[in-house]
């Protein structure tokens, strides 16, 4: 019987490493990509931005792949890279938003691009080192499965793949602890054992999101007025890309008592700033969505849903209220809704779906 053949996406980290063995092991015929998605020629830039973009994660990702006897290429995906995630990070700040561009690289670029052109050299999978479980659901769509260690889940970044993309993909490390997978990697003498995890946004290692946009377009910052929700001027902001909703620090703001970025106005150039107590809300409203273990919601349902990557999650209640659209009613207010940033909602273990928080008209 031929086996069948799947390209694990090796960012030179640890998790993918681990992921082409596992996969290895199990008897599939592995190849090992790297896809190049830093927009520098400039070995010397491409090396600073270090990630899943710089050459050492090319050249570990090389050496692991030569230990584990596997064949290896880098792929170019520099324009779908900055088409589906540089433009859309850039344009989201432009209009008020706080963007996600690991969901937006997960979906249009690791996933649909490198998914066409695996199909390509006759690939039957494409797998990943996410931390996360995919499986088939009685009603016969396949959903996300949190991973085993909850510690390190990774579904919240991963919500929007769609049904073809989840039966094409295979993500062995999900069934493991972070521990377990170095553990591996440290018996098997891989190099990248020991290697710490990218923290950062590949594209922007400083974390200065204003100046990469300056620097990039010519948007530039225009300066405002922050006010307060009846209209009254409080001061002056650097311009609208400098500020995320739910922000505290940073503001220069002094009122004598803390205060919070409640609302951006790029139509007005405002910011709209609060009180604590202001910042909270239990509604939170998303369009754009993706369904994952059901078809579509028909009616109001008990959910579990995280607001950003690293909320805890609280109990809601969601409801379909138009075409592409869902409304959240959580228990208890949340601090910090931001417009741009996903609302994933679970049911038990499994990713029910999501969407992009929209701002509350």
């Amino acid at each position: 019987m031929e086996r069948k053949k799947v390209v694990v996406g090796m960012s030179g980290g640890v998790d993918s490493s681990v992921a082409a063995w596992l996969l290895k092991e199990q008897g599939y015929d592995v190849i090992g990509v790297t896809m190049q998605i830093w927009q520098e020629e400039d070995e010397q830039v491409q090396e600073e931005n270090g990630g899943c973009c710089g050459l050492s994660a090319v050249d570990d990702a090389r050496r692991v792949a030569s230990s584990l006897g596997i064949p290896y290429y880098v792929m170019n995906f520099r324009k779908e890279f900055k088409e589906h995630v540089i433009d859309y990070f850039i344009d989201e700040y432009l209009h008020g938003r706080t963007p996600n561009p690991c969901i937006a690289c997960n979906r249009y670029v690791k996933w649909e691009s490198l998914l066409e052109r695996s199909r390509r050299i006759g690939a039957d999978y494409i797998a990943t080192g996410h931390y996360a479980r995919i499986e088939k659901l009685p009603n016969g769509r396949f959903s996300l499965r949190v991973s085993e260690t909850g510690a390190k889940d990774q579904t919240y970044a991963l919500y929007n793949l769609t049904q073809e993309q989840l039966s094409s993909t295979l993500m062995p490390v999900g069934s493991y602890t972070k521990d377990e997978i170095r553990k591996m990697a440290k018996e098997l003498g891989l190099l990248v054992a020991e290697k710490p995890d990218s923290q950062d946004i590949c594209f922007v290692p400083d974390g200065d999101y204003a100046s990469f946009i300056e620097e990039t377009t010519d948007a530039g910052s225009r300066p405002g007025n922050f006010v307060l929700s009846d209209g009254s001027v409080v001061g002056t902001h650097k311009g609208i890309i400098h500020y995320t909703v739910g922000q505290r620090k940073g503001l220069g703001l002094s009122m004598g008592h803390p205060v919070f970025v409640l609302e951006i106005r790029p139509d007005t150039n405002e910011i709209v700033v609060g009180t604590g107590e202001e910042s909270l809300t239990r509604k939170v409203r998303a369009r754009h969505i993706n369904f994952m273990s059901v078809e579509d919601l028909p009616e109001k349902k008990r959910v579990f849903a995280k607001i950003r990557y690293n909320h805890k999650g609280a109990w809601c209640t969601a409801e379909k209220t138009g075409e592409d659209e869902i409304l959240c009613i959580f228990d208890e207010p949340q601090r910090a809704v931001t417009p741009g940033q996903a609302l994933v909602l679970y049911d038990g273990e499994y990713v029910l779906g999501g969407g992009t928080i929209v701002r509350e008209e």
